[in-house]
Parts: C-alpha cells; structure tokens; sequence
C-alpha cells in the first residue's frame, strides 16, 4: 500500500476529517521551510503538499503569490524543493505531494523529475495546468516511478473530464469547491458538496477539497461529505505573519494543531 493510500485508509477507520497542508518550498527560506514541513507532520496534517515556487502562477490569489516570490528570492526553485524532500523523507511520516505548474517540470523533462522524485521520496504529484487531455504520457511516466497522478477537477469541469480525471489519477483527486484563484474565505463555497457528489459518481478514489478553507469549522464541514479538507493560503499568511520570529514553527505547528482538534471535536459532536 502506498503512502497515500495508508493515509487515507487511516482517515477512513478513524472516521475523522483528514487534513491536507499546503506550503511553498523555500518560503520563507529554505532552511525554516523544511522545519515548517516536519512541524505539519508533528502537529499531524494527513497529507503534506510542497509547492514548487514559479514566477507566474496564473492561478494563485496574492498570498500564495507573494510566498513564491519570497522563495525565489531564497534560492526555492523544482530541484531545491526535491532536494529538501529527500533530506526530509526518512524524517517525516506523512505522504509528500508536489504540487507544480507544469513548466518547471518540463524544463527538467519528465523523465529526470520523475527519476528525481521517485528517489527523493515524492509520493505524488498535482501539475495545476496539466490538460487532462494532455496528461496520458505524464501519468504513464509517473506511474513508471511508482508515483500517483493527482488531478484538479472544478465545479465547471464536465462529466467527461471528470471520467478522464477517474480513469489516470491515483492517490486521491483533489476538488476546487470555487471558481478563480486560491485564498481563504469567510465560508466555504455553496457548490462544494455538489461537486464532491459529481466526482463521487465517476470515482471511489478519496477526494480532498481545497480552495478557500481557513479555520476548523471549515474543515468539518467539508469532511462531511469529502475525505479531507485542503488549507493552503490561510497556513501562507500564518508563515508571512510570522516572518522572521522565532516563534514561527510554534505558530505553524498550533495553527494546524487548531484546525484538526477542533475539527475533530466537531465531527464527533
């Protein structure tokens, strides 16, 4: 069984919401980012998605924006990211997901990334603006290497896609409960379960929601109906707040501490 799919199989027997992270590799600095992934790990996230800094990520809001300009400006880049993966690996118990645009992945050239993170410990990998119709080649070598395609399906993604979606990916599927760039949100989107349900009918892969989720309520709500809940730019502006002070990881590791023991408590009332 792999990483992935142990983690979700743990989520399932516990009958609890499962949590993913999502932190940009060298923000705020190298060094602080790979305490930052063993403090998730330690304060219990399910699933750790490491983010690959880009100059022009057309998708994320300003906070995640700003993460990867601050990484760039640290020396982040794909192979650094890999690098602090595998120094990391044999300290940190979660599956590890790179989460990509598919540039720097093609600047590297798919069979060196794939070689490259099959021997870093990467469990899985999200290229956000890989077409689905254009994913059949990368999945393959992925899959060569032993790991899981993760795709990212939207509330406008049609039936078709969603069934395309089904028939590659492995590990989980990740859904957008909005449409537009990532960050937090007051509430989670209307749409939300609606798309799960979608995704559900095509699919009995475990599904994690993201997109605009922030705080523990979010979390269950969202773990009513998917497997986990994805929190991305509200744990970034927890890094961006903490800066340069020394109580950062502390911050980060109570911060997703918060979401999952309320969260849980929450599920169990």
């Amino acid at each position: 069984m792999s990483r992935i799919a142990g983690a979700f199989a743990r989520i399932r027997s516990e009958a609890r919401p499962g949590l993913v992270t999502y932190t940009t590799a060298g923000d705020p600095d190298l060094p602080r980012s790979a305490e930052i992934l063993m403090a998730l790990d330690r304060a219990g996230a399910d699933i750790l998605e490491v983010g690959v800094p880009f100059s022009d990520p057309l998708a994320d809001g300003p906070v995640i924006q700003r993460a990867s300009e601050r990484a760039l400006a640290a020396g982040g880049s794909l192979r650094a990211a890999l690098s602090m993966i595998e120094k990391l690996r044999p300290r940190i118990l979660a599956p590890i997901v790179v989460f990509s645009y598919a540039n720097p992945l093609l600047r590297l050239g798919l069979d060196a990334f794939a070689r490259q993170a099959a021997g870093a410990g990467v469990d899985g990998v999200l290229a956000l603006d890989l077409p689905i119709e254009e994913a059949g080649g990368f999945r393959e070598t992925l899959a060569s290497a032993g790991i899981d395609t993760i795709f990212l399906l939207s509330p406008t993604t049609t039936d078709s896609r969603l069934r395309r979606a089904a028939e590659l990916g492995s590990g989980f599927l990740y859904g957008i409960s909005r449409l537009g760039v990532t960050g937090a949100r007051a509430r989670v989107a209307s749409g939300a379960e609606a798309l799960v349900g979608r995704i559900r009918a095509h699919s009995a892969m475990p599904i994690a929601l993201g997109f605009g989720i922030s705080r523990p309520e979010h979390v269950a709500e969202v773990c009513a109906y998917a497997d986990a809940a994805v929190v991305g730019s509200a744990l970034v502006s927890v890094i961006a707040e903490g800066g340069r002070r020394p109580d950062l990881i502390t911050r980060v590791e109570h911060y997703v501490q918060w979401l999952r023991g309320a969260s849980a408590l929450n599920a169990h009332a």
